[in-house]
């Protein structure tokens, strides 16, 4: 046979478009990718990730849950076995550096959910959607790639979407899927832009050629899986999700279900992207069901706005900041389950006698309220029913119910022990959240006798609230915590800022603390934490001088310029000095303004004296959907 030469080889310019074979190529880029950055993450969180473990701080609670352990239900008080012991000074070169760099990335803008370095992220993140969709497709005349990167995205979604993702543990405290979850919303939309311009451009294409959009099964559940998809995108914006997040939930849950059906009947290479979604499904609810404890609890009306929730024979399995999601078995409400952050740390490590998890929920939407009016009603009918009013019209303390709790989740990513000066920030019910961390660092520091090095030697807890009635809430805790720390080599003072002229008279004689009549600036109260005293004003030092003197000196004041309040609770003068290097630890709770306001705060000290400081940590905790 003659030999004619190799074949011909047709032009790049002029070989047809296989998309079945070039999209999936892209498909298995855009993964590699985003995995590699996930990788890097997690090789950068090492080293707080091992501190965590070492401690026991981070797979414990993350695979046991909440449960009750018997060694522990006879401790003695905290007063009765601590040792004081003062850390030596500390200094954080390397540590103050990394994270005075780290600090450039906390700025945050008004109105924007995020921050630089999570802007930075997200920005990254559609970048390489984009470019994945566009280089080197022909999208006019066939926009299958941009199908195929919507299918690409799932495995993201649903990643950075479920409550137990390994990602969480691998990231190190701090990182639960609160933290995640706005990867998961921009990844959502990403997800949805690709299949936009998919959907859009095979219409543009159908009517062009004058082809039916309905008819044929490939074309009929393309459009109703987009359909299901713009669905999910409409219900998952912050109004719908905060003012109706019951139907946000359920629209959310049967929404994937009918999009992983419609999908899978548009085209047959949705069918491998499917699997991941279900896995990491899978594991989450696996873990939930390890986790679930149903337990018998107490619901406590403090007031009105205030209901606490003792959740009894809880003894370990969280760690201070966590957080669970509770189901209470009362009125018909069975399905419901809401996030509500544990108050109190374990009993090993906590300043507040008792074997009880317990947790607060402010009166702030239907649920909320149903609680208070069911343990108000339920308290004065048990007080009727067992006789137990006295004369002063003292009820019986609280009203029995069952309760099941998922978790614990979230925590916080800073270990404040690390850190020689601590503030604590909240504005209303965060305090949930500060309240835990302190009690948690100070039985730490006095009950264990720093055991495990705890280097904190000075802490200003500030919380803002709207009335006076509001210290009720968590004044016997306030109490417990300052007494413990009172006469220590850990000094605490509490600044409560009060923003209402109501009900004066409520203020309890919380120890080495200050009630004031002003909002306070987090700005002022960090700058003025970081100050050494000789920086101070003379009548702030006179005042350190009279206060020091008696734990038991509470004073309220009443200033109409800011700078005079910042002055009259100012830390520096109520905390003794310990000088500068030993890092300094910021953790805040409450609404957006607030944790916005932390962030630019400590960029902006961070970026000026953070290497001086050794070090300006933070770590923020929104009370918001």
């Amino acid at each position: 046979m003659a030999d004619f030469g190799a074949p011909p080889v047709i032009p790049t310019e002029l070989q047809q478009y296989n998309s079945y074979v070039v999209d999936p190529q892209w498909q298995r880029k855009f993964s590699i990718i985003w995995a590699s950055g996930i990788g890097i993450a997690v090789l950068f969180s090492l080293p707080a990730v091992v501190r965590a473990l070492r401690r026991g701080r981070l797979l414990r609670p993350w695979l046991s849950g909440v449960y009750e352990d018997a060694k522990r239900r006879n401790y003695a008080p905290a007063a009765a076995i601590h040792e004081d012991v003062v850390p030596p000074k500390s200094k954080r070169r390397v540590y103050g550096l990394l994270e005075t760099l780290r600090s450039a990335t906390l700025w945050s803008l008004p109105g924007v959910e995020l921050d630089l370095a999570q802007m930075i992220v997200i920005g990254a993140y559609l970048a390489l959607v984009v470019i994945c969709i566009t280089m080197h497709a022909p999208l006019i005349d066939n926009p299958n790639r941009a199908g195929f990167m919507a299918l690409a995205q799932l495995p993201v979604v649903f990643l950075f979407g479920t409550k137990n993702s390994v990602l969480s543990l691998l990231l190190g405290p701090g990182h639960g899927y609160e933290k995640l979850n706005y990867i998961h919303r921009w990844a959502g939309r990403g997800l949805f832009l690709g299949a936009a311009v998919h959907g859009s451009l095979w219409i543009n294409n159908h009517l062009v050629f004058g082809l039916p959009i309905i008819g044929q099964q490939k074309e009929t559940s393309g459009v109703a899986a987009f359909g299901v998809l713009c669905g999910l995108v409409l219900t998952s914006f912050r109004p719908v999700r905060r003012f109706f997040y019951q139907s946000f939930f359920i629209v959310h849950v049967l929404g994937y279900v009918a999009f992983f059906i419609t999908i899978c009947y548009h085209t047959i290479y949705a069918v491998p992207w499917i699997f991941p979604p279900l896995a990491f499904y899978g594991f989450d609810m696996l873990l939930r069901m390890f986790r679930y404890r149903i337990k018998d609890a107490t619901l406590v009306p403090v007031d009105n706005n205030m209901t606490l929730i003792h959740v009894h024979d809880c003894d370990a399995g969280w760690v201070a900041g966590q957080h669970v999601r509770l189901r209470v078995f009362f009125s018909g409400r069975v399905f419901e389950s809401h996030p509500l952050t544990i108050l109190n740390a374990p009993p090993s490590t906590s300043c507040v006698p008792g074997s009880a998890l317990t947790l607060a929920a402010r009166v702030c939407g239907d649920w909320t309220r149903a609680i208070n009016k069911y343990a108000s009603e339920e308290q004065e009918r048990l007080a009727l029913s067992r006789n137990k009013q006295d004369e002063k019209g003292e009820h019986s303390p609280g009203a029995p119910v069952q309760v099941m709790i998922d978790g614990p989740y979230g925590g916080c990513s800073v270990d404040l022990g690390e850190y020689e000066s601590v503030l604590l920030v909240a504005g209303g019910s965060g305090a949930t959240f500060t309240l835990g961390l302190l009690d948690d660092i100070v039985a730490r520091c006095v009950k264990l006798s720093r055991r495990n090095g705890e280097k904190t030697r000075r802490i200003e807890f500030a919380w803002c609230i709207r009335s006076y009635g509001c210290i009720r809430w968590f004044a016997p805790m306030l109490m417990d915590i300052a007494n413990t720390a009172a006469g220590t080599s850990l000094d605490v003072h509490v600044s409560i800022f009060v923003t209402c002229l109501c009900n004066p008279e409520e203020v309890p004689p919380i120890p080495n603390s200050d009630v004031t009549v002003t909002r306070p600036s987090v700005t002022a109260l960090l700058r003025d934490l970081v100050t050494p005293p000789c920086a101070s004003s003379p009548s702030s030092r006179s005042r350190s001088s009279t206060h020091k003197g008696d734990a038991d000196t509470k004073s309220i004041d009443s200033e109409s310029s800011e700078g005079a309040d910042m002055e009259k609770v100012s830390a520096s003068a109520r905390l003794n000095w310990v000088g500068l290097g030993g890092g300094v630890a910021v953790c805040a709770a409450g609404p957006e303004s607030l944790t916005r306001e932390a962030q630019n705060a400590v960029a902006r000290i961070s970026l000026t004296q953070g290497v001086k400081l050794g070090g300006v940590a933070l770590h923020t905790e929104l009370f918001a959907i």
